[in-house]
This record gives structure tokens, sequence and C-alpha cells, in this order.
């Protein structure tokens, strides 16, 4: 029996000096023979305890047993039964707190390599297949799907594939949602997200563009409309910030609008009609992968300084160890134990017409020591009284966290909603309170993940069939 090699096999990267100025994608990807190598390592446990760690419950030892033989195509095949978007997924995914968190081998060694594994079985199949998908017989059942990120398409990919006509509406002009406005190009290029859209496309699902639900269409227009049931995923865009002053200064942004602007629009391009802000220093606040990214971002848009100002301590830092640790490759300093209490602007009454008046100059924080445990275990920032300083910088970025849009639960009546905006729903279906309406991913929980979102739109997918098919017997 081969020795089992006891760490993940290495992916390849750009060089950190490199890509630091550039938006090309960070990991290069395994090569067939670093996949098959990578395969090897796993015990294919009959208990499958890896199974039960992913969210969407891709039989993940069967596939990897496809790659171990070379059959990287039924690898795919496997993979596909269970998830719409494995090119994404196994690039985004926190695999670590997940499926490898599950894996037996983790116990004395490094877990298997599944979300590489995954990402390798889906970027060969996208090289290399040449066929064209057939559309499965229609049932004659048109669903609604609001919103076009992870967990609409999943929705839609399921239902398609069980018959329905599917129309996805989006608001932006393009399709993908947080794929799309939210993730750089450097994790996660767009080219990628485009081709697992159009694979729902040949399914058979219509995807409209430009279509504000709540503000274009209402969802009681929608069944109006003959849509018997709509699926609500509609995101989580609206952001939050500190209400603390200089807020309103230019060179302020939230993650969302600097990453969207960038990401979307495509700022960063010379022939980019939208503007970004070009700066010298910049302080991001927070410490989530989002966070990550806007730092990541501002930095390949000619930075000199990037910061990261974060509360806690680096052991409670939300982000994933990967983006933590390619971000302190590319130069970015980590700020940790501060809190910002003030953004520090130029202003000059005497003179209105300066252009320099109302931008950012610095950021004032003051640091902080780890008190006791809040409510979800993680020990509390207390501010050190008099430990306030400023650090000079012209552009903050806001990454404290996301909500719900409230266009959709203030234009469709009988919708019960949280105190934070979330849709309530039934967690084993996704049913909300209204009859025929469903719902999933950031538009209930909240900011969450790319995979937790995808099973959300599956079970609500579950629940629809089932409801329309009692509904029309």
């Amino acid at each position: 029996m081969m020795a089992i090699q006891p760490k993940k096999h290495e992916m390849p990267v750009q060089d950190a000096n490199v890509r630091a100025r550039n938006f090309k994608e960070v990991a290069l990807g395994y090569t067939p023979e670093i996949a098959v190598a990578e395969a090897q390592r796993c015990l294919n446990c009959k208990n499958r305890p890896c199974v039960e760690g992913c969210p969407v419950n891709i039989a993940i030892p069967d596939f990897i047993t496809k790659i171990k033989q070379g059959d990287f195509e039924g690898a795919y095949g496997i993979i596909s039964q269970s998830s719409s978007l494995p090119a994404v997924c196994g690039r985004v995914c926190p695999q670590e707190t997940q499926c490898e968190s599950k894996c037996t081998l983790g116990i004395k060694f490094e877990p298997v390599g599944i979300g590489r594994l995954e990402r390798f079985v889906a970027d060969y199949h996208n090289a290399n297949f040449k066929g064209k998908i057939s559309a499965p017989e229609s049932n004659g059942h048109r669903v609604a799907v609001v919103g076009s990120g992870p967990s609409g398409l999943a929705c839609a990919g399921d239902l398609a594939k069980k018959g329905y006509k599917v129309t996805i509406f989006e608001a932006l002009h393009l399709a993908g949602g947080v794929l799309v406005y939210g993730i750089p190009e450097f994790r996660l290029p767009k080219a990628i997200v485009s081709k697992e859209v159009e694979t729902l496309r040949e399914y058979g699902v219509d995807i409209e563009t430009n279509v504000v639900i709540g503000k274009t269409l209402t969802v009681d227009e929608l069944f109006e409309n003959g849509y018997e049931a709509v699926f609500i995923g509609s995101g989580a865009g609206l952001p939050r910030f500190m209400g603390i002053p200089g807020e309103s200064l230019k060179g302020v942004y939230s993650a969302n609008e600097f990453l969207t602007r960038s990401n979307l629009m495509k700022a960063y391009s010379k022939d980019s009609r939208t503007p970004i802000m070009h700066a010298r220093k910049v302080a991001v606040v927070g410490g989530g992968n989002v966070a990550m990214d806007a730092a990541r971002t501002a930095l390949r848009l000619g930075a000199e300084k990037v910061y990261i100002i974060y509360r806690r301590s680096m052991a409670e830092i939300p982000a994933r160890k990967e983006e933590v640790e390619h971000a302190m490759e590319e130069g970015i300093e980590f700020d940790i134990l501060r809190n910002p209490v003030e953004i520090i602007g130029y202003n000059n009454p005497d003179d209105r017409r300066d252009p320099k008046n109302g931008f950012v100059t610095g950021i004032k924080v003051i640091k902080c020591e780890l008190g006791e445990p809040d409510e979800r275990g993680r020990r509390r920032p207390v501010e050190v009284k008099g430990s306030e300083y400023v650090i000079d910088v012209d552009c903050v970025i806001m990454s404290i966290g996301t909500s719900p849009n409230p266009l959709i639960k203030n234009t469709t009546e009988g919708l019960a909603v949280n105190s934070h905006g979330g849709i309530i729903v039934e967690e084993e279906t996704g049913k909300t309170s209204k009859e025929g309406v469903y719902a999933g991913g950031d538009a209930v929980t909240g900011a969450a993940t790319v995979i937790l979102a995808m099973g959300a739109g599956k079970t609500a997918a579950k629940a629809i069939d089932e409801y329309l098919s009692a509904k029309n017997k």
C-alpha cells in the first residue's frame, strides 16, 4: 500500500509580487497529474463524513474515485448531480470548515483537498466538453426565481431539470448576483460564472436582466402573470455603516459599492466609464472575506499602502485562512485590535471652491483589548481609553456586513421578515408566510457563503416541486 502524503498537494499560484498588480486569477489550478496524486490521499471511508459536511451533499468519495481512475468527465457527472456551480464552489467555498473539516484523514494529517479537486474537475469539463445539454421535456408549470445569485441559480437549475419552465429575474444587467458584482476577478474569473449561467440556459432557464422585483414587477404581479410559485433569492446587498463622524466624506465607500464598481463595471479598466478612486493609502474596516477582497482590489488599483482594521485578534478574524495568507503575502498590513471612531477629512471653510474640500485625509482608531465572550462565543473587543491615534489614508472602505434590501418585503403583502430584514422561512422547506412563495440564501440569513445559499436554493426547489405536484393533482 502506498504511503499517504501527510500534506495536501500545493496549489500553484501567481507570485505575490506579480499578482498584487494584476487582476488575473491568483490560484492557477491543479494539473491532471497533481489531481490524481491528491485523489490518492482519499481513504474512501465507508461512513463518508465529508458528504455530511457538504451543504449540497455531493458524493465526494465517488467523484474522487473517478479522479483516481483518470475519469475526469465521470467525476464531473457525479458532482453535477448535486451542484449547479462546481467551478464556482471549487474556488470560493470554505471547504476547510465544511467537507474538509469532516475528512477522516484530517484527524492525523491534512485533509484531502476536496475543493481543489472539485475545481480541477469542473475546469477540465469546461475546457474539454464540446457537447450540448438537452433541455428536459416540459411539465407545463412555471416558476419565477428572483435573483440570479447562487441560491437563485441552484433553485432554477434543480427545477429546470425536473421540467419546470423557470424564469430568473435579475436586477442588474448581468446574471450571477454576488458572483459577478461581489467576488473579484482574481478569485473568481467572470468567464467561469458566465459558463455556469450558460449551462442553466441550456437546461431551458430564461433569464431576464434589468428587472427589479418590487419596482419593475411585484411578487403579486408574477403570480398574475401565470407563475405558480416564486423563489426569492435576492441576496443581502444593503450595506451597513458604523454611524461614526466622517462617513459622508468623499473617499468613503461601502465594500459593496467599491467591489461592484470594480467587478461588475470593470472600473479598473482604462476604457471604463465607471469612476473609482485610485487611492494612495486605503483603510478597509472589517475582517471577513469581503474585506479581504476589497483590500486586495484596492492594492491592484495602485494603492501604495492598504490597511485592514479589525477590532478583534487574528484568531477571531472570520475570513478564510487562505484569503488572509494571500493578503499578507501581497503586502497588506493588518491593524488588529483597532476600532475606528472617526473619519477625518479636509475642510477649508474660507474657500468652498477648494477641490480638496470634503475629502478623507485619515481615520482615527482606538486600541482594543479582548474581554468576555459574546453570545456567539467570540471575545468582545473592549476599547482602551485614551489610546486613539490617526492613520494617514485618503480612502476608507467599510466592510462590516450587509442586510437584505427592503424593497421586496415592502411591496409584498403577507411576507414576514425578522428584525434584520431577513425573510422568515421554514428551515426544512424555505417556505415563507405567503402562499406559494419560498426564499433562501442571504435574503433569509444575511450575508453568508455561496454553498449555504446554494443549499437553500436546492431545499426550496425540492419543496416547490412537492407543493406544485400536490396542488396540481
